[in-house]
C-alpha cells in the first residue's frame, strides 16, 4: 500500500514599492528517501528570474537559488509536486536503547566515530529557534526516567506536548521564543515541533526538524477546498539502532502515509519553504495558499 499526492504550493508576495534586487532561497522540492518517491515537480515563477541554480544544501534537501535584478513590485512562486508516500516499517519501541545510552553514543569519548553517529551530531545543539536550558528538562522529566527505551520515551514527550499544549493560531510568531510557549501552553505545529527539539536536545539526544505537508480532511459532507491546507512541522530523533524515527507533537502520530516530507535541517530557519533578501519593497506579507489532493492509483 503507498498514497499518491498532488501538492500545490502558491505564494504570492505584494510590495509596497517597487524592488530593485532580490535573492531568494526555496526548499520547495520533496526530498527523496526510501519512504518517498518524488514522481515530477514543477515551478513557476514570475517575473522571470535574472539566474536560477537547483542544487543541494549543506544537509542534503533539494534547493533552488533565484536572483531577480531587475524592478518587480510583485512575486509569485507556484511549487506543483507530483509524490507518492510508501509504507514506513513497524518499529518495536520497546527494543530501542535506553536513553542515556543514546545519549553516551553521540558524546565525544576520543574514539572515531562511525559516519552515521558523527551527521547525527550535529543535531545536538543549539541553532536559531532551538535553546537549550533547564527548564526543558524539567519539562520533559517524566517522559524520560533512568533506563527507560530511547523511543518509548520520545514518545512519551509527543503524548505530553499534545496533551498540555493548545493549538493556536494567533498565539505565536516565527520568533516567538520557546520560553514563551512553553509558559503560555499555546501555539501551532512549527512552535510545537521546536519545543520537542529542545526538550531532546537539552537530554544531549539528536533530533532533526522535518518539514513538509499533511493532507487533512474536510468536513464531513463538504468538499476538499483548494489552498485550505498548509505546510507543516515534526521531529524526526535518532536511534543507534534504527535510524531516524519520525514523531508528530501536533497530531500525537507516527507519521505515516499521510505526511508528505519536503526537507529537514536543524530548525525551521534552515527549511523555509520561501526567504531571502531584498532591497526596496517597503512592507509586505505574503500569501500563501496549500492544497494536498490524493491521487488514486
Amino acid at each position: 500500500m503507498s498514497a499518491r499526492y498532488q501538492i500545490i504550493h502558491d505564494t504570492h508576495y505584494t510590495y509596497d514599492s517597487p524592488v530593485s534586487l532580490a535573492k531568494q532561497l526555496a526548499h520547495l522540492w520533496p526530498r527523496p528517501s526510501e519512504w518517498q518517491v518524488c514522481e515530477r515537480h514543477e515551478m513557476r515563477i514570475s517575473p522571470e528570474p535574472t539566474s536560477r541554480m537547483d542544487e543541494q544544501d549543506v544537509f542534503g534537501n533539494p534547493l533552488t537559488r533565484l536572483a531577480f535584478e531587475r524592478p518587480h513590485d510583485e512575486l509569485k512562486v507556484c511549487a506543483r509536486l507530483w509524490v507518492e508516500v510508501l509504507p514506513r516499517p513497524t518499529l518495536d519501541f520497546a527494543r530501542s536503547p535506553a536513553w542515556e545510552d543514546t545519549r553516551a553514543a553521540l558524546c565525544y569519548s576520543g574514539n572515531p566515530m562511525v559516519n552515521q553517529l558523527l551527521e547525527a551530531c550535529r543535531y545536538r545543539f543549539e541553532s536559531p529557534y532551538v535553546r537549550l536550558k533547564k527548564s526543558f528538562v524539567e519539562f520533559s522529566q517524566s517522559c524520560f526516567p533512568a533506563g527507560r527505551p530511547l523511543l518509548e520515551g520520545t514518545q512519551a514527550l509527543m503524548e505530553k506536548i499534545f496533551d498540555e499544549f493548545t493549538f493556536d493560531a494567533e498565539a505565536t510568531q516565527v520568533a516567538t521564543p520557546l520560553v514563551e510557549v512553553l509558559e503560555s501552553r499555546r501555539g501551532v505545529c512549527q512552535d510545537f515541533a521546536h519545543l520537542m527539539l529542545a526538550c531532546l536536545r537539552s537530554r544531549g539526544l539528536a533530533a532533526r526538524y522535518v518539514s513538509g505537508y499533511l493532507l487533512t480532511q474536510p468536513p464531513p459532507g463538504q468538499p476538499r477546498l483548494i489552498g485550505a491546507d498548509a505546510s507543516h512541522a515534526w521531529v524526526s530523533v535518532f536511534c543507534p539502532a534504527l535510524g531516524w524515527v519520525d514523531f508528530d507533537p501536533t497530531n500525537n502520530v507516527q507519521p505515516a502515509l499521510e505526511h508528505i516530507t519536503l526537507a529537514w535541517g536543524r530548525d525551521f530557519s534552515d527549511v523555509s519553504p520561501l526567504r531571502g533578501v531584498i532591497l526596496g519593497g517597503g512592507n509586505h506579507d505574503p500569501e500563501v495558499q496549500v492544497t494536498v489532493m490524493p491521487l488514486e492509483g
